[in-house]
């Protein structure tokens, strides 16, 4: 019979009982179970590690099909740690397991990103005057410019732009803000450095040498800083659940 009539017919429909009938056996279509299948399908399994602003420690199952990430689970063939210790594994974080989620995302950022506002002031700008630190002078000191742009953050209108024209508008807006200001009134901070040296070394060496304020890099750990030191006053230790074995006392507090 069609698919159709079946399912006008689903609620009539009895079949066969078992388990002194607390079970129901039922011939109903079952192609909708192919979705599940495809979805966990793979070609091959590779060992990788995740780039999310992290450490990159954790190894990982990596499943690909067509040559796409679908999936990960967490690697279990880490060395043997000391007889008296249990192993550590698996190790790997729920941001890292949704990474092949973040890989493909649209939310991802593949091109530099501005307000649409403020680089529309600034083109304007910098149309009637050459010199970008002048161009920035123009709208910094025009109070109803600053307060157009200023007033829509929080609300999204971001557009594409390319980083010749941004690192434009940043370094005008740098120099600016040190000649009227000081240096320490720019702050920023890197990447981590356990997830790229280069990467960190360049935004805190520019910062050092500008005079800068350099922030924090740990602030990219998700919700690492709000847990640990901004509660507790230190930078978490990661003793990791083996340590129950070697304690003389343990004291769970607001759990």
């Amino acid at each position: 019979m069609s698919k159709l009539l079946d399912r006008f017919r689903y609620f009539k429909q009895k079949g066969d009982t078992f388990a002194d009938g607390h079970g129901q056996v039922m011939h109903t279509n079952r192609d909708w179970e192919d979705s599940y299948r495809q979805r966990w399908q793979f070609d091959k399994i590779v060992r990788s590690t995740h780039g999310v602003n992290c450490t990159g420690s954790c190894s990982w199952k990596i499943y690909v099909k067509n040559g796409l990430v679908t999936w990960e689970t967490q690697q279990t063939d880490y060395p043997r740690t000391r007889p008296d210790l249990p192993n550590h594994e698996p190790r790997g974080c729920p941001r890292g397991a949704s990474y092949s989620w973040y890989l493909y995302s649209a939310n991802r950022l593949k091109y530099p990103l501005v307000r649409k506002r403020l680089i529309e002031l600034w083109r304007d700008a910098l149309s009637r005057q050459p010199d970008p630190v002048l161009a920035w002078e123009s709208i910094m000191n025009d109070p109803q410019k600053c307060q157009s742009y200023k007033q829509v953050r929080g609300r999204g209108g971001f557009i594409r732009s390319n980083w010749k024209e941004l690192n434009q508008l940043i370094a005008a807006a740098n120099v600016w803000t040190v000649k009227n200001y000081g240096p320490d009134r720019v702050a920023g901070f890197s990447p981590i450095p356990a997830m790229s040296m280069v990467s960190y070394a360049a935004g805190t060496r520019y910062l050092s040498l500008l005079g800068g304020t350099c922030l924090s890099f740990y602030d990219w750990y998700c919700d690492l800083p709000p847990a640990s030191p901004m509660t507790w006053g230190r930078a978490n230790r990661c003793p990791g659940i083996r340590r129950l074995v070697q304690l003389q006392l343990y004291h769970r507090l607001g759990l």
